[in-house]
């Protein structure tokens, strides 16, 4: 299962725009998964340039 660390997250939106579907961002500014399966299929913890996806 996929989850954003909040404290690698920079909240740059590359997840969301390389993943529509899998990500979002949410009110604080950081990303949110929002679809597991949709997010193995965008490459999961290899979207993120920062490292903050993690499994």
């Amino acid at each position: 299962m996929y989850k954003v660390n909040k404290t690698k997250c920079i909240g740059c939106g590359l997840c969301v725009a390389n993943c529509p579907g899998g990500m979002e961002m949410e009110k604080d500014g950081k990303a949110k998964v929002i679809n597991q399966k949709k997010l193995e299929e965008c490459e999961g913890e290899n979207l993120c340039p920062y490292g903050a996806i993690e499994k």
